[in-house]
């Protein structure tokens, strides 16, 4: 089958823009054109552990995959958080060329850059198809790389998953009253709705959340999907996991490059680079999906209850979200112009999601 009937068979969706980068990268190694022909050494600090499946496991595709690509010429070799720089200090580190690239969670930094977070997962936005589609082929891309250029950065998107947990709370939420006067670790634009309704939000990095939780510096956190959750152990210390993951329905790692180190490099190597990204999404996006529902059922074993928050309680998080959300527009107008864009998109792919898909009651087989 030639490549051109197989990206017929493929469609037009953008959730698998990155399978067609990968193609082109396997046909890349065959026919051995697209070879960088130039060294290429970065040390590469990370925001999270190497190991946490679809979050942080996307950068060692990458690394690998262009190591075989270029016979050797580029390697990325990453450290682990706090190994070269603290988690929270990658942007900054990259923008003034300490070291030429990161791979982070942007939303770390939206004290310096508010719009941030509408990369790194919102609430109430959007899945990871239509997000695709809004990022590569709508303004998503465009409009990150401006963010970034009085940064001296230049970003990738290099990997995505799907919904986080709603975070691990010693009791039951049947009503948002129970979130008032709680003590949480929560990340992004949600913790500031937790704000809103009473919560005292604090940033914990995850390496820190099983102490925290142990010691009892905090009641209750949210980090990530249930099989990351579980490989903290956060599990081991609390039996209630709430669902579903109102505050982030997707979530994204970013690999940061210095600009001065990418304008250096040759247009083969950049490429490279970048379709090595968006491989590492594909990549990232199967592992996680594999991932949870093998997590939940070994939760289901060990007595922990995921409890689904009840619809009433979503809505009217929903309405405190948008209220947040506009009042961050109102000061900052580059958060308004990216939560314009996604939110225009999101109506006009409504009527695709609505009806191009099954409901979800369709897909049961418990």
């Amino acid at each position: 089958m030639s490549l051109k009937q197989q990206l017929s068979n493929l469609g037009r969706g953008a959730t698998f823009a990155a399978l067609f980068s990968a193609t082109v990268m396997s046909a890349s190694l065959i026919s051995g054109q697209a070879v960088a022909e130039e060294k290429i050494r970065w040390q590469v600090p990370l925001a999270f552990p190497s190991h946490l499946v679809g979050l942080t496991t996307p950068i060692k595709h990458l690394s690998d995959n262009l190591k075989a690509i270029s016979g050797g010429d580029i390697q990325l070799r990453y450290y682990e958080p706090g190994e070269l720089v603290p988690p929270f200090e990658i942007m900054d580190a990259v923008s003034e060329g300490k070291y030429p690239a990161g791979y982070t969670w942007v939303g770390y930094d939206q004290g310096t850059i508010p719009a941030l977070p509408l990369y790194s997962g919102a609430p109430f936005n959007m899945e990871p198809p239509a997000y695709l589609a809004w990022y590569y082929e709508g303004d998503g891309k465009a409009l990150l790389e401006e963010i970034y250029d009085e940064r001296n950065i230049h970003p990738m998107l290099c990997s995505i998953i799907g919904p986080e947990g709603a975070g691990w709370f010693a009791k039951p939420i049947s009503e948002l009253k129970d979130i008032e006067g709680l003590r949480i670790r929560f990340a992004g634009i949600g913790g500031k709705v937790l704000e809103e309704l009473g919560a005292s939000v604090t940033m914990i990095p995850g390496g820190e959340l099983y102490q925290s939780l142990e010691r009892k510096t905090i009641d209750a956190t949210e980090f990530s999907q249930p099989a990351i959750d579980k490989m903290l152990g956060l599990d081991q210390i609390i039996k209630n996991y709430v669902m579903p993951g109102w505050h982030q329905t997707l979530t994204t790692s970013h690999l940061l490059v210095n600009k001065e180190a990418w304008n250096k490099l040759k247009p083969e190597s950049r490429a490279l680079i970048e379709m090595g990204c968006e491989s590492a999404v594909l990549k990232g996006f199967a592992q996680s999906e594999w991932a949870q529902p093998t997590a939940l059922r070994e939760y289901q074993k060990e007595g922990v209850t995921a409890q689904t928050l009840p619809e009433p309680v979503l809505r009217e998080l929903e309405k405190v979200t948008n209220k947040v959300l506009d009042d961050m527009a109102a000061k900052d107008a580059m958060f308004k112009r990216v939560l314009t864009s996604q939110r225009e998109f999101m109506k006009h792919h409504a009527i695709w999601h609505s009806k191009g898909y099954l409901p979800r009651d369709f897909y049961q087989y418990d």
